[in-house]
């Protein structure tokens, strides 16, 4: 039998952000099932049972202030930080199409950093410490119709690898996980429509949709001291999106 007890996250403490629902809240309940005792934030103050649920919107400096502070009351260190919030707005048209950029890197890049600030005290407190920030395929493919998205999650993964560079003397590492096509309330208009969602299938080299708890072992992985020689890396977790070639009938070899 392997010894896994590196995978462990007993007697760690974690924060995710986006815990209330889809990647974040399985993400959230797999690090509570892997051990550690966790507090999950999110705007509406919600996360699954045995995670303890702080109310934060990641656009507000402020609100992440709060939240921290109230973290650290509970314990002065934090062994890993899961950033896997985020939004992703429709088109309204194009006079507010640089309103609707802004927001989502606010959210989706600016927030990250901020939340990674607010926190830092408290992971250079443990000593050896993860950080996980949650990008997407988007970061290193082009699709159409959601430009602050795609330049979102690009950042966050350069981000992921400044952040490494710096942070590693204070024995914090720094990795990415990019999920592919993920069946989530984000994902719930391509999911229900047909078209797109073979189009999204047949991308894939194992010839489906992700779903949240596709996420959890590569998060506890990067979480964990499994992965204590990790750093600096963005996994793709995505059904092999990325590494596929030519698309080819299922019953073809070459």
């Amino acid at each position: 039998m392997p010894d896994l007890s590196a995978f462990s996250l007993a007697g760690k403490i974690a924060v995710v952000t986006g815990a209330s629902r889809g990647i974040g809240a399985a993400i959230a309940s797999g690090l509570e099932d892997a051990g550690a005792t966790v507090f999950g934030l999110s705007r509406s103050g919600t996360a699954p049972q045995g995670v303890t649920a702080i109310a934060c919107d990641l656009s507000d400096d402020g609100a992440i202030a709060v939240a921290f502070r109230t973290i650290a009351a509970n314990g002065a260190r934090i062994d890993a930080l899961v950033n896997a919030a985020g939004i992703s707005l429709p088109a309204q048209g194009s006079e507010s199409e640089l309103a609707r950029f802004r927001a989502t890197v606010a959210t989706d890049l600016t927030g990250v950093y901020a939340t990674i600030l607010a926190a830092y005290p408290l992971l250079k407190n443990a000593g050896a410490a993860a950080i996980v920030n949650v990008t997407s395929i988007n970061s290193v493919r082009g699709f159409p119709g959601n430009p602050g998205y795609v330049a979102a999650k690009a950042g966050l993964a350069g981000l992921t690898r400044a952040l490494a560079a710096d942070y590693a003397p204070d024995g914090i590492r720094v990795n990415a996980l990019a999920p592919g096509y993920v069946a989530t309330e984000m994902t719930a208009k391509s999911y229900a429509d047909p078209v797109m969602h073979e189009d999204r299938r047949r991308h894939t080299m194992l010839g489906r949709w992700g779903q949240p708890a596709d996420m959890v072992g590569a998060a506890v992985f990067l979480a964990s001291e499994a992965s204590a020689y990790v750093t600096g890396q963005e996994i793709f977790v995505d059904g092999g999106w990325i590494a596929k070639g030519l698309a080819i009938s299922s019953g073809s070899t070459s």
